[in-house]
C-alpha cells in the first residue's frame, strides 16, 4: 500500500479508519496532482459559476497556483486566458 506511514498516521491522530485515511490521502494526491491546464480549466468554470469577472477569476486563479505546495512556473493572465479559452 502505498503512502501507508501517511494513512497509519493519520489513522493514530484522527478519528479516520484505515480505509478513510487511504481514500483521503488518495483525494489530496489526486488534487495536487492535476496538470495545470486541468486545475486553470475547473477552476474557471468554478469562479464563474460563483458570479466572477474573467479579471477576478485570472487574479485568482494566479495567486492559488503560486500558492500550491509545487508551484508551477508564475503564468499571466494571457497565458491563463488560452489554456480557458485554446
Amino acid at each position: 500500500m502505498l503512502h501507508e506511514d501517511l494513512i497509519d498516521h493519520l489513522t493514530r491522530t484522527s478519528p479516520l479508519s484505515a480505509g478513510e485515511a487511504a481514500r483521503v490521502v488518495a483525494d489530496v494526491l489526486a488534487y495536487f496532482g492535476e496538470p495545470v491546464e486541468v486545475f486553470v480549466r475547473r477552476r474557471h468554470a468554478e469562479l464563474q459559476a460563483k458570479g466572477l469577472t474573467n479579471a477576478e477569476i485570472f487574479r485568482r486563479v494566479a495567486a492559488e497556483l503560486a500558492a500550491r505546495r509545487v508551484a508551477p512556473p508564475q503564468l499571466s493572465e494571457r497565458q491563463l486566458r488560452r489554456i480557458v479559452y485554446g
